[in-house]
């Protein structure tokens, strides 16, 4: 029986790379030919450390969401695409650290012209940053903070720079700042040597933040709290504006009087669609009443990434073979300031 390779972690916080029987598409998916993956950070690795700490018998379980390759072999019912198509994939349990994997249909797009392969293994992230952009509902010239600079933090700058917003990036690592800056940021703000709170009274020349993008997982309370100091204030002494929480954050903070008029939204990920098997194999909803689907998200991802206004290699830092999945993933866990974006490569 063909074999796959696929990344997998147990339950003492041991990464491995096992070998398994291919698996077969069922109705409504397709078999993919990996050719480049992208480990996430924070939602992948974020709690390897606790289980180390607190190892348990759990056995080794593959991981990933997000890769790009070749379509080999069609599901029943699949039309949309042909063996050879270059797709981008998603998906929890489907788009694997593997050298194949079987998505379902509407987890899948087809990859432009001029967008690699490690660009394209990016989509489910720079889809869950546009889906908070979409929630942040952002207008020309508007301000807005991004608090958080990982690969969706990176991704949500350059959109909110793309909607005609003037952003100000905040992180606590010079290189995640250096590259927000070079990607377009207007002002990044290094928040162990600079409060971020008076930079932004001069950012906005004194009218306030009108919205904040929170992407980082994690105790984010005093974050919170910098960011409700940022926004503007009406002559009533009441803050205004949006906060988008796209990250995990967990934060305690009181409400009504003690928040002002600010509108709290969780972005959750990728868009409608994702996680309704209907929908992931194959059924569309009404695009008159639903528009921005986790499937347009993905493809928006990879046009804006074509046209050359998204630049997704600046926060690729590191480049690796599947077989040293092991040491890439200890890079993320131990070096958080020496890697962002972090792609295994199948051959």
């Amino acid at each position: 029986m063909p074999t796959r390779k696929v990344v997998a972690l147990d339950g003492k916080g041991v990464i491995s790379v096992l070998e398994q029987p291919i698996p077969e598409p069922q109705p409504g998916e397709v078999l993919i030919k990996v050719h480049s993956s992208m480990i996430s950070p924070g939602t992948e690795l974020g709690g390897v450390k606790a289980r180390r700490a607190n190892p348990t018998d759990a056995p080794p379980r593959p991981f990933g969401y997000q890769n790009a390759g070749d379509v080999i072999a069609l599901g029943e019912g699949v039309t949309r695409f042909q063996i050879g198509d270059k797709l981008a994939c998603m998906g929890i349990g489907d788009s694997l650290h593997a050298t194949h994997s079987r998505i379902p249909v509407n987890l899948c797009v087809p990859i432009p012209d001029g967008v690699s392969y490690d660009e394209a293994a990016s989509a489910h992230l720079g889809a869950t940053a546009l889906h908070a952009i979409r929630r942040a509902r952002l207008q020309l010239s508007e301000f807005v903070v991004v608090v958080g600079l990982g690969v969706v933090g990176q991704f949500a700058s350059q959109l909110a720079r793309l909607s005609g917003a003037y952003v100000m990036a905040l992180d606590r690592l010079p290189l995640r700042l250096q590259v927000a800056q070079e990607t377009g940021a207007d002002r990044v703000v290094n928040t162990l040597e600079q409060d971020p709170v008076q930079v932004a009274k001069t950012f906005t020349r004194g009218y306030g933040m009108d919205c904040a993008i929170i992407a980082f997982g994690g105790e984010g309370t005093e974050a919170f709290k910098q960011v409700v100091a940022m926004m503007k204030v009406t002559p009533d002494t009441h803050q205004m504006g949006r906060i988008v929480i796209v990250g995990g954050a967990e934060i305690t903070h009181q409400f009504a009087a003690s928040l002002g008029n600010l509108d709290v939204l969780s972005a959750a990920r990728t868009g409608p669609g994702f996680l309704d098997h209907a929908y992931e194999h194959g059924r569309d909803y009404p695009p008159v009443f639903v528009r921005w689907t986790t499937q347009r998200n993905l493809e928006e991802i990879l046009l804006l990434t074509a046209s050359g206004k998204l630049n997704i290699n600046a926060f690729i830092t590191h480049r690796f073979p599947l077989d040293e999945a092991p040491a890439a993933c200890e890079e993320l866990i131990q070096h958080p300031d020496r890697a962002i974006g972090v792609v295994l490569r199948m051959s």
